[in-house]
């Protein structure tokens, strides 16, 4: 019984290495199978942030990897069943990306699914992103519309928040200028 949980645990650094190389290669950080998004550099976050570009390939290329589905180079050859399931994996991460990127700016108390690693939002997706999705991102007391979202529904709130979402990118831009 030792040896298929050892081979599992082998399959899984394994697919945490091939998922990460891109990402270590370009970032120049350290990431493994407990990497947080509360432990990536601020400038790592402000590129993946931005969801075009090269930033959609690191997300992708993690996704892929970590799903045996190859590189992120190849996302174009999966079939449309892989291709749509990458993709919604891809939209779940690229969500906790911005709400990281808002918390660490102020306006974000705390946000679903924060305190579990890359790792396991990619590989517990289908069991976490309902739940998590289901949840809304706590706005900060210190947020000047605080009070007003205070009285909101959850739908009004999850509103409000992901109207947040253009003016933390323009904040991003303005932070990539000066990291």
């Amino acid at each position: 019984m030792t040896e298929v949980i050892e081979l599992e645990k082998v399959k899984l650094d394994l697919a945490v290495r091939r998922g990460y190389r891109n990402w270590k290669s370009q970032f120049q950080e350290d990431f493994g199978p407990d990497t947080r998004l509360s432990d990536i550099s601020t400038k790592t976050l402000s590129l993946l942030a931005h969801g075009k570009d090269k930033s959609t390939f690191y997300l992708f290329d993690l996704v892929m990897n970590l799903r045996s589905l190859g590189s992120g180079f190849e996302f174009t050859e999966l079939d449309p069943k892989e291709k749509m399931a990458v993709m919604d994996q891809y939209l779940f991460l690229l969500d906790r990306i911005r709400f990281e990127f808002m918390k660490r700016l102020g306006w974000l108390e705390a946000y679903p699914g924060e305190e579990f690693s890359l790792v396991e939002l990619v590989l517990r997706f289908e069991q976490m992103a309902p739940r998590l999705q289901a949840s809304v991102p706590l706005l900060s007391r210190n947020h000047s519309a605080y009070e007003e979202y205070r009285k909101m529904s959850a739908f009004e709130k999850e509103e409000m928040v992901r109207k947040l979402i253009p003016k933390a990118l323009k904040e991003i831009e303005d932070h990539s200028t000066t990291l």
